[in-house]
């Protein structure tokens, strides 16, 4: 079984990381990241880009640092070591509140925080002032309109009005999902937006970011997944990680193989490829 090892950094100086800026389509740049809490290494000297429109899938088992990695691109959390640019900001001076209005997150972990008597219009358009329950927000006509329209790209515009507490797995998930996009996030992050969903919803929901990564309008996306099955049609890049560490990272087509599933997985894999959806089975 092939054995997983940081990729090299080379040493750097203060002042090779300040001359060291991304480029202008650079989304997310991070360069020698490692986190270190309570003395575990969740991530170890990660190098990472993410370009302008490119659509990316990380996966892995548990503890392999997906969520740590979806935390720093999300400016949630700050690197032990090594430099985080997001939208061309550099964690550690930049305003986080500001960066994160430039950010959506669509996660399950969020999916149990929103108030059950909330409708799903004010679900969604609370996203603008970065709320989960209204208080004493004013919204107009453009808050509206532009709610709707998300919950209709979704195929959700039909729950508009229906209380969250009262929905399905799969209509919560949609709903989380156009409340990400509302602020016309330029970049999306999805933590395992699949998750608890049945058959049925998980197909809706694949079917929904797959036409959400073909529209050339569209925000550049990091989705977060244990499962290959998840993978929308339409995602251009992938990354494979385990305790911490990248088994491969690049072009989709290139990194989803047998042998780096299984390296990733610590089992012997064989991976199916069929109209543009994955699927796995133990060997």
């Amino acid at each position: 079984m092939a054995t997983v090892t940081a990729q090299p950094v080379p040493p750097t100086t203060p002042g090779d990381l300040a001359d060291d800026r991304p480029h202008a389509d650079e989304i997310v740049r991070m360069r020698g990241v490692s986190v270190r809490r309570g003395g575990n290494t969740l991530l170890g000297a990660i190098d990472w880009t993410v370009e302008l429109d490119e659509r990316w899938v990380v996966i892995g088992p548990n503890g392999a640092g997906k969520t740590t990695l979806l935390r720093l691109a999300a400016a949630e959390m700050h690197a032990t070591t090594g430099t985080v640019d997001l939208l061309s900001e550099r964690m550690g001076r930049v305003n986080v509140f500001e960066l994160r209005e430039r950010i959506g997150l669509a996660s399950a972990s969020l999916a149990g925080r929103v108030p059950a008597d909330e409708t799903v219009l004010d679900v969604v358009r609370s996203a603008g002032y970065g709320v989960l329950g209204t208080w004493h927000e004013t919204y107009d006509a453009l808050d509206d309109g532009r709610a709707e329209a998300m919950l209709e790209v979704l195929g959700a515009d039909r729950l508009s009005h229906r209380e969250y507490g009262t929905l399905s797995s799969g209509e919560r998930q949609r709903t989380l999902l156009a409340r990400a996009l509302m602020t016309d996030p330029e970049l999306l992050l999805l933590d395992e937006p699949a998750s608890g969903l049945d058959l049925g919803g998980r197909e809706d929901l694949v079917a929904g970011l797959t036409a959400l990564a073909a529209d050339p309008d569209g925000p550049t996306m990091v989705m977060v997944t244990h499962h290959v099955e998840e993978i929308p049609p339409g995602f251009t890049h992938g990354m494979l990680l385990r305790e911490g560490g990248i088994v491969a990272q690049g072009l989709l087509d290139d990194v989803m193989t047998s042998e780096n599933l299984s390296a990733a997985f610590d089992q012997p894999l064989e991976l199916l490829s069929r109209r543009g959806r994955f699927s796995a089975y133990r060997r």
